[in-house]
């Protein structure tokens, strides 16, 4: 089975010290860890972890031999617009747009969020995946960690 590029938002590495996320959250980096999950993140959550408390600064640094850290690309600034464009959020949730746009114009399959509002909402995804589609983008699976955590039989 191959590994599966998996993007994650600053609202995971957050949730690895939020006691309603903090369970979810760190099975999901130990399953980075050990392999099951290639960890994609970007150059924006590295922008939005820098003002994070330290323990969340640490883990984000912890995980930088394993991760890759993307760019934030014309491309992506462009679909981002698209989105912006189609209503799917508003000018104030223009980061949370960015965050699926750099997924999904850098081939990650899934990403991962504990944003319900503006990302991992029912009526979002497929908007997001419509626009996706129109700008020649696959699909992106768009989760919260505990949806793609494996768990103990």
């Amino acid at each position: 089975m191959s590994v599966i590029r998996v993007y994650a938002d600053t609202s995971v590495f957050g949730g690895v010290f939020d006691e309603e996320f903090q369970i979810a959250s760190r099975t999901f980096f130990d399953q980075v860890r050990s392999g099951r999950f290639k960890l994609v993140t970007s150059a924006l959550v590295q922008d939005e972890v820098e003002p994070a408390p330290k323990q969340v600064r640490d883990l984000f640094d912890e995980l930088l031999d394993i991760v890759d850290v993307v760019e934030i690309s014309e491309e992506a600034l462009n679909l981002k617009d698209a989105y912006l464009e189609t209503g799917i959020v508003t000018e104030q949730s223009a980061d949370d747009a960015l965050h699926v746009a750099i997924a999904s114009v850098n081939g990650c399959p899934l990403i991962v969020s504990w944003n319900f509002k503006h990302i991992v909402h029912f009526e979002k995804i497929p908007l997001y995946n419509a626009v996706n589609t129109l700008k020649g983008y696959g699909n992106i699976g768009i989760f919260s960690p505990l949806e793609v955590i494996t768990y103990e039989s």
